[in-house]
């Protein structure tokens, strides 16, 4: 299978250790291969120094992977303007962060990748460079030219969530939900069960926006006036879709086992059931883009980085998700 490739990310992070230790989990399996976009002499340092004895290869080609997996991290070098010291951030890099992202996409539309799983960033260091994007998500939807139709999905101990509205005040997210929003991103996570997860008929749930899905007004009429006709004109398009339903009973084993994937409201409508379920294990996909892209939910982890104590399993679950994802392409 055509390797994926995986961004550098945030280089003053955790992003060397935890790439060392998932490749020191992969390196036997040839379905998991990937390389990495990034300064080879920087990650093998910084993975050395937090106690992975683990070898960073230089590659000119994706194809060139199968060549290097077996005894070290194969990476498409490009060097840092400036070394990378674990925990502390430099702006001088910033460019090349958002650099590895870009090759990245190019690289998954040319077909050379699979797909892309990308390192945690620190989104203000790339503010000072002129990044405009909330992040990685939306940025990846303007390189593809789908900007509005991309879907945040956090997957996690077989829960996949969605939220509708994403990082925003939750005082906004009234007046930000719309049944347009809602049946957009219901349509987008159909077909992407289908095309990605190999679900032929996906069954979708809808979570309320108030407590127990507005109580018919009762408690607030978002859920009367927005979300029921946003679930009746999903029906209309053929999707199996059910609710509101009271959010604070969706996600118990019972309730998991009738839904493929649910619709929350809001972020942490979605993120909290994942990050309880699978605090170490959750992915962050992207859906709605024409190439796959999953990544670790979590961030740079700064304050540990060098360390030795980042938790790979989150980069792992990205990295095995992307593959399976891939294969049924």
């Amino acid at each position: 299978m055509t390797p994926l490739v995986l961004t550098m990310g945030e280089p003053a992070g955790v992003a060397p250790e935890i790439t060392a230790q998932a490749w020191l989990a992969l390196r036997n399996d040839p379905s998991q291969q990937f390389c990495l976009i990034g300064d080879a002499a920087v990650f093998e340092s910084r993975a050395k120094a937090a106690g992975f004895d683990v070898s960073f290869v230089g590659i000119e080609r994706v194809a060139d992977c199968a060549l290097v997996f077996g005894r070290g991290v194969p990476v498409i070098n490009r060097p840092l303007p400036v070394s990378s010291v674990a925990g502390k951030l430099d702006t001088h890099n910033s460019a090349a962060v958002i650099a590895s992202i870009d090759e990245a996409v190019r690289l998954c539309f040319s077909g050379d990748a699979s797909g892309m799983v990308t390192n945690p960033i620190q989104k203000e260091t790339l503010y000072d460079v002129g990044f405009k994007h909330q992040g990685h998500t939306d940025y990846l939807a303007s390189l593809a030219n789908v900007s509005g139709h991309e879907v945040m999905m956090l997957v996690g101990a077989g829960l996949r969530a969605v939220p509708v509205t994403v990082h925003i005040p939750l005082a906004d997210v009234p007046k930000a939900l719309t049944t347009e929003a809602i049946v957009a991103q219901g349509k987008v996570v159909a077909e992407s069960l289908k095309r990605w997860f190999g679900i032929a008929k996906p069954r979708i749930a809808v979570t309320g926006l108030n407590p127990h899905a507005g109580e018919n007004g009762a408690m607030g009429k978002e859920d009367r006036l927005v979300v029921v006709p946003a679930v009746a004109l999903l029906k209309v398009a053929g999707i199996d879709v059910f609710g509101p339903i009271s959010a604070d009973t969706a996600f118990h084993a019972e309730a998991r086992a009738t839904y493929d994937a649910i619709l929350c409201m809001y972020h942490d409508q979605a993120l909290i059931p994942v990050k309880t379920l699978d605090f170490h294990g959750g992915v962050n996909v992207t859906l709605g883009l024409p190439f796959i892209r999953t990544s670790p939910d979590h961030g740079t982890a700064l304050g540990i980085a060098g360390k030795g104590v980042a938790n790979p399993t989150s980069l792992i679950a990205a990295i095995r998700l992307a593959s399976s994802m891939a294969a049924r392409a």
